[in-house]
């Protein structure tokens, strides 16, 4: 039976990042996926937004991780040739009584160590963004777009030229657990493959509780249970009619942050996610939807013309809350958790993940230190 000092469960941004990290302690790391390239899953999915760290409760691992975590991958992207733009974001009230909300993103943003968020009056955005209508603004001149394919390419770079190495194609379906050790056995294009190793990383996305189930002696209650949380976006036709990103007031149930403009780095803008719980996975961008994403983009951005929007794309976010929940933070499980050691757990890594990509890998090797 082969062995293997490190498996991270996942080849995602997060897994990756993680990956490459644990990779430069000179011990042979594995990344396995299901799919047979990295990043299909989540990470391929979403709005490519580096995010400020202001909408999360002060002391929340999501609070915490955004705001490390975006120094770092602005200096990452900077140093590796990875493509982004720091373009800010204006998050607009388009009624008065919206305005409340932007004054409790200040307090956030505030308690997290975020103090760069500026008011802009509606003669400042007229002249900045004359596209935008809204009663109030509040520019985050630190959020930004990056290509998370690219940024996935240098984690993968990395991770191999550190001797890491990423193999896909194979689905993890069982892992038992022998004193220090975890045998996990794979299949791989129907054949079974076993292998060993000392440090086990399930960053599997929307398939990690899938992988913890089929862990022998993990207690199951430490599990949270999982819900699909599906977003569609939808592209727009023509040229930018904004400079920055724009976002509305989030949503009062704290599912979503309401359906927003982003500007990815070739020009395309796309409008959304939506919020929409599922039973099970599904990638179909629901057309009859569409009149919906009219009437929630014309309220900051009135001119959008009819037949400007066209079905995008759908990403699933892995949340821990249901519909009537409050939100719910990361849960990362080490020993001190689950009294296995050199396991770490990662559960409900949606939005932003991808910021804290770099963050979440430092957390991870902090928590494994005695294996390297």
């Amino acid at each position: 039976m082969d062995y293997l000092h490190t498996c991270v469960i996942g080849g995602g941004v997060v897994g990756l990042a993680i990956a490459r990290t644990l990779a430069q302690f000179d011990r042979n790391v594995v990344v396995l996926d299901q799919e047979q390239k990295y990043g299909q899953g989540v990470s391929s999915r979403n709005s490519e937004v580096i995010h400020a760290g202001i909408y999360y409760p002060k002391g929340s691992l999501k609070a915490s991780l955004c705001v490390r975590g975006k120094a770092l991958l602005y200096e990452y992207c900077a140093s590796h040739g990875v493509e982004f733009k720091r373009c800010g974001k204006l998050i607009v009230a388009t009624e008065s009584d919206e305005e409340a909300a932007l004054e409790g993103i200040v307090g956030k943003a505030t308690d997290n160590g975020v103090d760069d968020l500026e008011y802009w009056s509606p003669s400042k955005i007229m002249a900045e963004e004359p596209n935008v209508r809204a009663t109030l603004a509040l520019l985050s001149p630190s959020t930004g777009v990056v290509s998370s394919h690219d940024l996935m390419t240098a984690y993968l770079a990395d991770l191999e030229m550190a001797g890491g190495m990423f193999v896909g194609g194979t689905k993890v379906i069982a892992i038992d657990i022998e004193g220090d050790k975890y045998i996990v056995h794979c299949d791989v294009a129907g054949e079974t493959y076993t292998f060993y190793c000392s440090v086990l990383v399930n960053s599997a996305g929307l398939g990690a509780q899938r992988v913890a189930s089929a862990m022998s002696g993990l207690d199951p209650n430490s599990i949270p249970p999982l819900y699909y949380c599906k977003g569609s976006y939808f592209t727009m036709s023509g040229k930018p009619p904004f400079s920055r990103l724009i976002y509305p007031v989030p949503e009062k149930s704290g599912a979503g942050l309401g359906v927003h403009a982003t500007i990815d780095l070739a020009g395309q803008v796309k409008f959304g996610p939506d919020v929409e719980y599922i039973e099970e996975e599904d990638y179909v961008v629901p057309e009859d939807r569409i009149n919906d994403y009219y009437a929630a983009v014309r309220r900051y951005y009135p001119s959008l013309a009819a037949g400007q929007l066209t079905p995008g794309y759908v990403g699933i976010r892995p949340k821990l809350q249901g519909p009537s929940d409050r939100p719910k933070d990361y849960v990362i499980q080490t020993a001190s958790v689950h009294n296995l050691p050199g396991l770490v757990q990662l559960y409900g890594i949606e939005s932003p993940g991808l910021t804290s990509s770099l963050a979440i890998a430092e957390y991870v090797s902090d928590s494994l230190k005695d294996y390297y």
